[in-house]
């Protein structure tokens, strides 16, 4: 019994990070494949598939944080711990599209309960100063046990493609009973009445803050442009890509085990290679001058475009596999520099979440916009079809880099 009793929460929060991160990558190792070759979704189905969740997201962020200012950041996040696996339970267990759709919402419900919730419970239980070397380890935990969990989704998906997606969802919901026992809140002070009317108006000001320094600042509505179309772009890519590279690549004869460890060992190089250029980004000084971001961010548009229409057309593996690593490492490198980026233009640090979550709303606006759009488009032509639509919804990025340069410049 021991073992079960409250834990120090610097050492709760490593963990949780590392499981948390461990359980999900062994899901999505094999999560699109197992949308793919197990429930047999249309390209149409499986970008709906993700609109749902982001939908989901979109609606319930703000009333879901509700619930960890005003009764508990502790509560908050085993809900949210829960809904999540009992979403990724149904799903595996349920190879039928309406299932998939139902846990999309579960999951993502759950999502919004753990969202800042968990941030906001560190920082109350260690105070603020130790809570940045906590974000700092968990970061680090979540990085080494996405490393391992590749292989081990491999192993398992081998057997049965559904059996990771079914396993981490028992996880997920024994990880939310196993935070009952190890979580302390000894510090939270609930949202009273009054504070919770004052928070609200809080909100309202700091969005209208933002409105406001959008219209009289070019860079920013450039930013927030670009995150938009980043978004109209990424739904169809991120759902279409693995059909199109059994396609074009002739995989149709592979068995699912075949394919479970030929896509476990792609996004295990991806996870590599991301690692070494974020590190390499850390250790130089491109993030560190306004010119330079712009300049890598270009490029790294750039290279996801280009490989994006490459990717489409090509037939040969080898190919698909260089511009997949290219798109996925370029990515992964940007989202870092898109954040210091915004940080930098931002005034008042009062406003900076606010400023950070409007980025978020209007990346998922697009994502929910361009998602239904590149399904149409492959499910009425080809899915080279849609992968090229979506390279050409990406591409009006290059001209607004250009004209941050060209200000930056002057």
């Amino acid at each position: 019994m021991k073992l079960l009793q409250a834990k120090d929460p610097y050492t709760v929060y490593i963990y949780t990070c590392g499981l948390s991160a461990f359980i999900f990558t062994f899901i999505f190792t094999v999560n699109l494949l197992y949308h793919v070759q197990v429930v047999k979704l249309d390209p149409l189905q499986l970008v709906l598939v993700g609109t749902v969740l982001e939908l989901t997201v979109f609606l319930f962020e703000i009333p879901t944080g509700l619930v960890a200012d005003i009764k508990s950041r502790k509560l908050s996040i085993i809900i949210g711990y829960f809904l999540i696996g009992a979403g990724f339970l149904i799903e595996g267990l349920f190879p039928v599209f309406m299932a998939v759709i139902f846990s999309q919402i579960l999951w993502g419900l759950g999502y919004t309960f753990t969202s800042g919730a968990t941030q906001a419970w560190i920082a109350d239980e260690i105070g603020e100063e130790r809570a940045s070397a906590a974000f700092i380890g968990g970061a680090k935990a979540a990085n080494f046990t996405k490393i391992i969990a590749i292989p081990f989704s491999m192993l398992t998906g081998y057997f049965m493609v559904n059996l990771p997606i079914i396993i981490g969802g028992v996880c997920m919901v024994a990880l939310a009973f196993l935070l009952i026992f190890l979580m302390k809140e000894e510090h939270f002070k609930p949202v009273g009445k009054e504070e919770r009317v004052s928070g609200w108006h809080h909100m309202k000001d700091n969005v209208k803050k933002v409105v406001c320094y959008s219209r009289t600042s070019f860079i920013l509505r450039i930013l927030l442009l670009i995150a938009l179309l980043f978004g109209l772009y990424s739904e169809g890519f991120d759902r279409l890509w693995i059909t199109h590279f059994i396609d074009a690549a002739n995989f149709s004869e592979f068995t699912d085990s075949e394919l479970v460890l030929f896509m476990g060992a792609i996004k295990f190089v991806v996870v590599l290679l991301s690692f070494a250029a974020l590190h390499y980004i850390g250790k130089g000084s491109i993030y560190k001058q306004q010119r330079y971001i712009y300049f890598a961010l270009f490029i790294g548009s750039v290279l996801i475009i280009g490989s994006l229409l490459g990717f489409a057309l090509t037939t040969f593996t080898a190919s698909l596999l260089v511009f997949y690593i290219i798109i996925q490492v370029s990515r992964e490198s940007m989202y870092p520099l898109m954040d210091v980026w915004l940080n930098k233009l931002i005034v008042d640090s009062k406003t900076r979440a606010t400023f950070f979550s409007v980025k978020g709303q209007v990346d998922a606006i697009g994502q929910i916009a361009g998602g239904p759009v590149i399904g149409l488009v492959a499910a009425n032509f080809m899915v080279k079809t849609a992968l090229v639509v979506s390279a050409l919804l990406l591409s009006p990025v290059l001209f607004l880099y250009y004209l941050v340069l060209k200000k930056d410049r002057k």
